[in-house]
């Protein structure tokens, strides 16, 4: 059993902690992420813009939830106009782009569709957007006698940090499964519908055969009643 006062150096360790905790959680907010889903009309072209920072990291994912063809034209272009990216009549993509200061835009093109509407589903992740390596540093001025810690801070910090950057990358792929749910679920209703349409045009012309064949039977006897007669 320990003595009775050994216990307050690493109280007194853990309490020193506290500032720099405050300054190690504003370390992990530089990662954000935000999904949006939207309606594109036929023969319209819809664009988005996001500000970023210069050495960042901007990555989309984007994919055709449902619609005739499931396909549409994507762009991203640069602040100064330049297209970075374009893909043309694509259900689904993925792009990164290490970014300079300024405006990006990505745009969903739907004009070759005169008719058919698309629902697109896509998701932002942008990186190292809080970069403060001052800041992000200033937490070792408060940390005195971590050689009492059975682990120094820097490696809770990098346990942390891929927990986080796990966590993160679990809850991205949860939310494309979820958009390629969505769009299997309309793909199968799509289905469901034609198969419920067709059935039912079938079951009428059968009906409509049947009739017009016994019709022709009955008209055939009645005709040799009347030579009969």
């Amino acid at each position: 059993m320990a003595p009775p006062g050994s216990a307050w150096p690493v109280v007194l360790v853990l309490l020193g902690l506290l500032p720099a905790r405050v300054l190690v959680l504003a370390a992990f907010s530089q990662s954000f992420d935000s999904d949006f889903t939207f309606t594109l009309p036929a023969g319209r072209r819809e664009c988005f813009y996001q500000t970023m920072k210069k050495d960042a990291s901007l990555e989309i994912e984007y994919q055709v939830l449902d619609g005739a063809g499931l396909d549409v034209d994507f762009h991203i272009a640069s602040p100064n106009g330049d297209v970075i990216f374009s893909d043309y009549r694509k259900s689904d993509g993925v792009h990164t782009v290490e970014t300079e200061d300024g405006d990006y835009s990505f745009c969903f093109d739907n004009t070759f569709s005169a008719i058919s509407e698309k629902i697109v589903f896509f998701e932002l992740i942008l990186d190292n957007m809080d970069q403060d390596v001052d800041e992000t540093d200033d937490w070792k001025e408060y940390v005195h006698g971590t050689d009492m810690l059975d682990m120094k801070l820097e490696d809770i910090m990098d346990t942390i940090n891929s927990v986080k950057a796990r966590l993160g990358k679990s809850a991205q792929i949860q939310t494309v499964l979820r958009a390629f749910e969505a769009r299997d679920r309309n793909i199968q209703e799509s289905n469901f519908e034609r198969v419920n349409v067709w059935s039912v045009v079938n079951m009428v012309v059968m009906v409509l055969v049947s009739g017009v064949q016994v019709y022709l039977l009955r008209s055939l006897f009645d005709d040799k009643r009347k030579m009969r007669t």
